[in-house]
């Protein structure tokens, strides 16, 4: 039989990291990470995220695609090439690792229900709990497993947490990327794209940035990620997935 990775068709995980929509949570996942002071440090001192913005964004979707849709080595062999980064740029502190991957789980989470991907709670805690495995490719020994202990643990979280002058330098960065050559005609629909993010982030986190804090904000974002999706399902069935969606499907049909 074919190995069908960590999680498998049958997953939570796949229905999740699957959804078109799933483009709109980097954006969000990433300005969530930096509103923690060490977290942004390491972001901005190590990753060459302004240096090449395109191409980390590139490494993580990567990162992404084949540790949910991936074989199982495949799968252990990304979080061993993480591993080994992180030890070598001092960013390996479980309390920073745990942070990094409960704002990533959390907005992929978040973004893509908003959006109009239907679970019940017991599918949503059933995703926190699969992606326990996520944790374990990183170092991590465990993680929130439910949406309950995913709360409690930002609002323990929420003393440490503020906007650096770095962090407000991210956040300008990804609402306005330096975009040249062929780049410059994609300027629009990253625009959309950064700001429904941006709107998605939870009210304190907005207000921390100094952006609109309302629930009208959060209204009008709920709206626009649910039109934007609702366009992405309308394409063509290969148009919707990315590689390795497509290639995990042809794997486990043969």
């Amino acid at each position: 039989m074919a190995d069908a990775g960590l999680y498998g068709p049958g997953s939570v995980t796949w229905r999740v990291h699957g959804d078109p929509v799933m483009a709109l949570a980097g954006p969000r996942a990433l300005l969530l990470q930096a509103l923690q002071p060490d977290a942004m440090a390491g972001v901005a001192g190590s990753s060459g995220f302004r240096d090449d913005p395109w191409g980390r964004l590139h490494r993580t979707a990567e990162y992404v695609g084949v540790t949910t849709f991936g074989t199982t080595a495949e799968a252990e062999r990304a979080g061993a090439r993480v591993r080994g980064i992180h030890h070598r740029l001092g960013l390996d502190d479980p309390h920073l690792l745990l942070w990094v991957h409960c704002t990533e789980v959390e907005s992929f989470l978040t973004t893509v229900t908003r959006c109009g991907l239907r679970l019940s709670g017991e599918e949503k805690d059933q995703y926190y709990l699969e992606q326990v495995a996520n944790a374990r490719l990183v170092g991590l020994e465990t993680a929130p497993t439910s949406r309950e202990a995913m709360a409690e643990y930002f609002r323990t979280m929420r003393p440490e947490l503020h906007a650096t002058p770095a962090a407000r330098e991210a956040a300008r960065f990804v609402l306005s990327p330096p975009l040249t050559g062929r780049l410059r005609t994609l300027k629009p629909a990253w625009f959309g794209i950064a700001g429904i993010s941006v709107a998605m982030l939870p009210r304190w986190a907005r207000r921390m940035y100094r952006l609109p804090g309302l629930p009208t904000t959060d209204v009008g974002a709920t709206a626009a990620g649910i039109a934007l999706r609702t366009s992405l399902l309308a394409l063509p069935e290969h148009l919707r997935h990315g590689p390795h969606f497509r290639e995990a499907l042809e794997r486990l049909a043969s």
